[in-house]
């Protein structure tokens, strides 16, 4: 007998079952010395001890330019959990991959980290430990976020780019389809640690470029850091260590009380930590990532504080100010790239496009409103963006 239930069910209205929940996050970032030497506590002490749970696993991952830089990194870590063996339990040797963004650009690369975190059990209760710049990070990060649904990683930056900035963040990707970026999570990690003597054997194209990212959160939320910045410029050229890590510190600092202020998961079209951003992610991409991140942005402020000025938002006298700190610092402000067109228009332009894609909703930018205060527009005069490119390639002194 065929039995209709339709009519029972026509005149019942299901209510909507609306959910809601907030989840609350806190890791630290760490400032120390020698972070492998068995006397330093800063690394095994942040391990949770669980007789039900037993000794957590570890395993690492390097940078290639770091292990090729410290030949002796491997057996450090390798000494150093035997000393700590009661914390945490090390498996299997580091795995070195290619830094730079080729580590991002070839997704075989993700496939070899999640081959190794499966080959090793990392589960959930597990550490993933990267050590490297801030591409080998973001990779690290996006491959704990997806293992297992997320893994603990712990970031162990080795570069002034990643240890002021990008390290300490929330965000991690890999690049596709040709996009910086283009995959990614948001997902904190369980620490951040910085070692300063992982800076020694930077060359002076990343020493200089990761000042850069200082100099964009100065411009946009401190003028005193920017004024400490540029009374330092001839030490930190000079690569005195004091004063580098003084930077670092309180630019991850501006960079974490940002995230935990707003908008730390970027839902909204607001993203101001990437003051100068939309430029330089074109231009890493036109130069096929010769230029790096934190050159690139150096390029990128000059030309949104070049655009500003242009705008009448800031005086003469801020901008000058602005470049000759790029000059002390030996930051390039001009590459030939910015020039170059495709089918009658400026490509780098172009970025403006993405930029707005990858964030999704309105064109966002934050321009320069005065030293230490930042202002975010929806538009760009175009024209003005050209005029803005013509007068950074006079401020380097390129004849035409």
């Amino acid at each position: 007998m065929f039995i209709n239930l339709s009519r029972r069910y026509k005149t019942k209205k299901m209510k909507t079952i609306q959910q809601s929940f907030s989840v609350a996050f806190q890791y630290p970032v760490l400032f120390t010395q020698q972070l492998f030497s068995p006397e330093n506590l800063t690394l095994s002490q942040m391990f949770p001890t669980s007789e039900q749970q037993g000794k957590p696993k570890i395993v690492f991952v390097i940078d290639e330019g770091v292990a090729h830089c410290h030949p002796a990194l491997s057996g450090q870590i390798a000494t150093y959990f035997q000393h700590h063996s009661q914390h945490v339990e090390l498996y299997g040797e580091p795995l070195i991959i290619p830094g730079g963004e080729a580590s991002k650009n070839d997704s075989r690369h993700l496939q070899t980290l999640l081959q190794l975190i499966e080959k090793q059990g990392v589960d959930r209760h597990s550490y993933l430990a990267a050590i490297g710049g801030g591409a080998v990070l973001d990779l690290a990060g996006f491959a704990a976020a997806i293992a297992h649904r997320g893994i603990r990683l712990i970031r162990i930056p080795t570069t002034v780019l990643s240890q002021n900035d990008s390290g300490v963040g929330v965000k991690n990707s890999i690049n596709y389809f040709g996009k910086k970026n283009f995959l990614g999570t948001f997902a904190p990690p369980f620490a951040v640690i910085n070692d300063s003597q992982f800076l020694n054997t930077l060359d002076d194209r990343d020493w200089r470029g990761g000042i850069a990212e200082a100099i964009k959160v100065a411009l946009i939320k401190d003028k005193a850091f920017f004024e400490d910045i540029c009374e330092n410029a001839e030490a930190l050229r000079q690569r005195k260590m004091p004063p580098m890590e003084s930077l670092i510190h309180r630019c991850a600092e501006l960079h974490v009380q940002h995230i935990s202020s707003g908008d730390p998961f970027e839902m909204g079209s607001s993203r101001p930590l990437d003051f100068g951003h939309w430029a330089a992610h074109k231009l890493e991409q036109m130069t096929s990532y010769q230029l790096r991140h934190g050159e690139a942005v150096a390029i990128g402020i000059a030309l949104d504080v070049t655009y500003s000025y242009l705008k009448q938002l800031i005086s003469e006298e801020e901008l000058q100010k602005v470049m000759q700190l790029m000059e002390a610092l030996q930051l390039k402000i001009f590459v030939p790239e910015l020039l170059q067109e495709k089918e009658g228009t400026l490509e780098v332009l172009r970025g403006l496009d993405e930029f707005r894609e990858h964030l999704g909703g309105e064109l966002t930018i934050m321009l320069l409103q005065t030293l230490g205060k930042g202002k975010e527009v929806h538009q760009i005069d175009r024209n003005l963006m050209k005029e803005a490119i013509k007068q950074l390639k006079k401020f380097q002194g390129i004849k035409a």
